[in-house]
């Protein structure tokens, strides 16, 4: 049973192009995504102190100030691989910047690359 647009994009593989563009989306509360002047479609730099990526934005209904980006291999690059001792690296409240991107990028450019 499918359950929505990400279980289908599962379905098909982790290396196909649908699931790199699923998981190079970010989730913003519609206000941030005015607020910050962001068109529907547009891509944005997202960077924290790890890494920085080129993610397509989209407006969802969600906390004022936080965004939601899933996890994979564009998420992966923003996160450092220290993990406190506990084996796990920290995967949410994450401090980063987002600042929208005046070119689309080629959809290839979208998370970066993926490491085998």
């Amino acid at each position: 049973m499918r359950t929505g647009r990400q279980g289908a994009t599962m379905e098909n593989g982790k290396l196909t192009p649908e699931y790199l563009e699923e998981t190079s989306t970010l989730a913003i509360n519609p206000d941030d995504f005015a607020a910050i002047g962001m068109a529907l479609g547009q891509t944005a730099r997202l960077k924290s102190p790890d890494g920085e990526v080129i993610v397509t934005c989209r407006p969802t209904e969600g906390p004022h100030g936080l965004f939601f980006l899933p996890l994979g291999p564009t998420a992966s690059q923003l996160i450092s691989g220290e993990t406190h001792g506990s084996g796990v690296p920290d995967f949410k409240g994450l401090v980063v910047t987002l600042e929208p991107e005046d070119k689309l990028p080629n959809r290839a450019d979208l998370g970066g690359e993926i490491r085998k």
